[in-house]
Parts: structure tokens; sequence; C-alpha cells
């Protein structure tokens, strides 16, 4: 595919590996990024929703941003996102900046959602200060759509005017807004002009379908290589079909144990061995009988 676009492919939306006193657990981070690697991931977004990122301070999210780059070395093929959007701009501008001086590919940025009411010249006019000052010539801004959490998100109109206002460092969407009609929108109104990276793994045939590049989603800690599979298949021309019902019917079961950080936590460490991480209040550990439950559906 000549059209394709650089950020195209499987992302993780990585946990973030907190010690029991919810510190960031930098010894952790290499076996993280090795694991999602090994098991398909074309790269890795950090501090998303799934990462917990609005739980984190600037600095927190800073010392783990160097700690991920230095790692990233050993992986000279493993692609880094990091979310960088809060809701005030100069706090984002400054988070973005550092993300493109750390050589990271791309940054993800969700709008300013303590203001619910934004209009789309309000929302046009906030990312466009934040490219103007943060994002370089031939860096790449993908907005956060993700309206059922943040309360606000991009209309097809924001898109195509933030599209043509930036077309090289507006790349385009993650969309997590779980809706199937508005994944063919984006599809129908934009072509392969416009890249989308899907956020709901049920979704994720019927995104590509409708001229998506790829997807970056929670689940994705688990059962990466079975996206990577339906990514793989359907770029060589192949029916998915398959492998797109595996991934359908992990996502169904992990949607029993929302949020989605906690229950990800657990099972990473239950079935790969990873250090049993904590998350960051509000959020709560998961107790060992919803664990084991979640566990009896998964291997089932």
């Amino acid at each position: 595919m000549s059209d394709i676009h650089p950020l195209a492919g499987v992302y993780a939306a990585a946990v973030t590996p907190l010690t029991s006193a919810s510190k960031l657990d930098l010894e952790s981070v290499p076996l993280l990024l090795r694991t999602l690697a090994a098991r398909g991931c074309h790269g890795a977004l950090l501090f998303g929703t799934t990462g917990e990122g609005p739980s984190f301070s600037p600095k927190e999210r800073e010392t783990l941003m160097r700690s991920a780059r230095v790692f990233r070395q050993q992986l000279p093929n493993f692609r880094l996102l990091v979310g960088t959007g809060t809701p005030s701009l100069a706090e984002s501008i400054e988070l973005t900046k550092l993300a493109f001086d750390l050589g990271y590919e791309g940054v993800v940025v969700v709008p300013p959602y303590y203001f619910r009411k934004a209009t789309d010249e309000g929302l046009f006019n906030w990312f466009s200060e934040l490219i103007r000052q943060a994002v370089p010539s031939k860096g790449y801004l993908l907005g956060y759509h993700i309206p059922g959490t943040a309360g606000v998100g991009f209309s097809l109109d924001l898109l195509a005017r933030l599209k043509d206002a930036f077309p090289t460092q507006f790349a385009g969407i993650k969309d997590s807004s779980h809706d199937e009609s508005f994944a063919s929108a984006l599809g129908q109104r934009f072509g392969k002009g416009l890249l989308v990276l899907n956020g709901t793994d049920s979704l994720f045939h019927h995104a590509l379908k409708n001229h998506a590049q790829g997807a970056i989603t929670a689940p994705a800690n688990l059962i990466s290589e079975d996206l990577r599979e339906v990514w793989d298949l359907y770029q060589a021309g192949k029916n998915p079909t398959e492998a797109q019902e595996r991934v359908t019917h992990y996502r169904h079961i992990l949607e029993k144990y929302l949020p989605f950080p906690p229950i990800l936590k657990a099972l990473m460490h239950r079935l790969y061995e990873m250090p049993r991480w904590a998350v960051k209040p509000p959020l709560e550990d998961v107790s060992e009988n919803m664990l084991e439950q979640a566990l009896k559906e998964i291997e089932a």
C-alpha cells in the first residue's frame, strides 16, 4: 500500500507500571516495551486512558517519557506515541514539545475535556495554537476522539478544517467513539487522507474496511498477537474474519471488568508474569474473586 501513513499499525494503549506505593516502576519499563514488541505491536501509546494519563503530573509524565525513550533504543523499529493533552493549553504545549524533543513519533491529544460545551471554533483555535507552538513541521499529532469519557470530541467538519490547515502535522485521530457509524463516516469523508487508528477492538476489521490504518487499544496489552493477525491478513488482501472473531470475543469479556487498567494489570501479572502493578487512585485494584472469574472466562 503506497499511501499508508508512517504511523499505521497496531499499538497497545499501554498500562503504566506502578509500584505498590503508586510510584512509577521505571525498572519494569523495558520489560513492558519488549513484551509488547514481541507480541506483535508496532508501537505503544503512553499515558492514554489505559495508561491513566490524567492521574499523572507533568513531572511524572516527563520521567516516564525519558525512561521509555532510553529503553526504546533497544527496539529501533518500535514506535512510541504519548498522550499530551490536558485541559490546560500551556501544559499541553509543554508536554507536546517535550515529546518531540525526546524523539517520539507522535502525540495523541484529547480535547480540553473540562469544557464540554466548547464549540468547533473554540476547539480549532485551541488545537491550532498547540500545533503552531509545539508540533514540528514533520511531526504528527493525532486528536483523541473519546467523547463518552471526555465529554467533547471531533466533528467531521472540525477534522476537515484541522487537516486543511495542518495537512502534515494534524495526522488524524484515535477513534475511541465505539461508534460503528462514525467509523464508516470517517472513511466516506476522508478515505485514506486522514490517519484513523481505531480504539475499539471489536470494530477493527470494520474500521480497516473504511480506510482506517491501524488500532490503538487497551486489550492490545493482552491480545496484540490477534490484533496483529487481523492487520497482517487485511494488508495481504486476505480475510481476517476468524482472527477478528477472537479479538471481539476477548474484547467483550474484558468489557465486563471496566475500567481497563486494574483488570489488565492483574491479568498481565497472571498470564505473562509481569510484576503485579498497582493503579493510581481513584482507581482500585481488582479483587481476587474478580480476577479469577476473568481468568476463567478468558481461558475457556
